[in-house]
């Protein structure tokens, strides 16, 4: 019985992953977490499956991390910096779950500030695992077998994370450019992370003719 994976296989395992994160991740934070933050308590009550949803979502986005985090070592095993990449994401997966068992407590609160703490409380936790997934890509930069491109993307995203979180807990003012943080960590997080996903799906663990 063969129990190896082709590198073809392990490449397209990684890239539907990371699709399927795009539209949880992307459900979770900007048709959940946005619509408690403009209105906590009535979200809660009114849209309490919606809200039930928003956790699944990110549950299912920390599982595919995990599947990420295994192709990429399976993919990468023979270079040195492979563990320590697989390291850095597993510990964002393990942050992330935390995170979410802290975002379960809003289900139970009954007033507009408990909720808003809460949230502030996961969003915290969550930038220190972005922080960690951060250094996870800028590795990744440098030991996927890409285009030159791609590698460069990748690098930029994971440094815009790693920048953000540390102003997050550095700037006492960060607030007032939250949203140009915000921006600047979407887009090259969506350039890049998109980018690696086509490539995955199209080229990843083909052979070279």
């Amino acid at each position: 019985m063969n129990n190896t994976i082709s590198s073809r296989r392990l490449s397209l395992i990684a890239g539907v992953s990371y699709l399927i994160i795009f539209f949880t991740a992307i459900f979770a934070n900007f048709f959940v977490l946005e619509k408690i933050i403009e209105n906590p308590l009535a979200v809660i009550h009114e849209n309490n499956f919606l809200v039930r949803l928003g956790i699944i979502a990110f549950l299912v986005t920390v599982m595919l991390d995990i599947v990420i985090a295994w192709a990429f070592q399976k993919l990468y095993k023979e270079h040195v910096l492979s563990i320590l990449s697989t390291l850095f994401r597993l510990s964002h997966a393990i942050i992330m779950g935390i995170a979410i068992f802290k975002l379960t407590e809003i289900l139970h609160f009954t007033s507009d500030s408990e909720i808003l703490d809460n949230l502030r409380s996961f969003n915290s936790i969550w930038l220190i695992g972005l922080f960690l997934f951060g250094f996870h890509l800028i590795l990744l930069g440098k030991i996927i077998h890409s285009p030159k491109i791609l590698r460069i993307l990748i690098t930029i995203a994971g440094s815009m994370y790693i920048i953000d979180s540390i102003a997050y807990f550095l700037l006492s003012n960060y607030q007032q450019y939250a949203s140009i943080f915000l921006i600047f960590v979407a887009v090259t997080s969506i350039v890049g992370e998109m980018t690696l996903t086509i490539w995955l799906l199209s080229k990843g663990g083909k052979k070279k003719i």
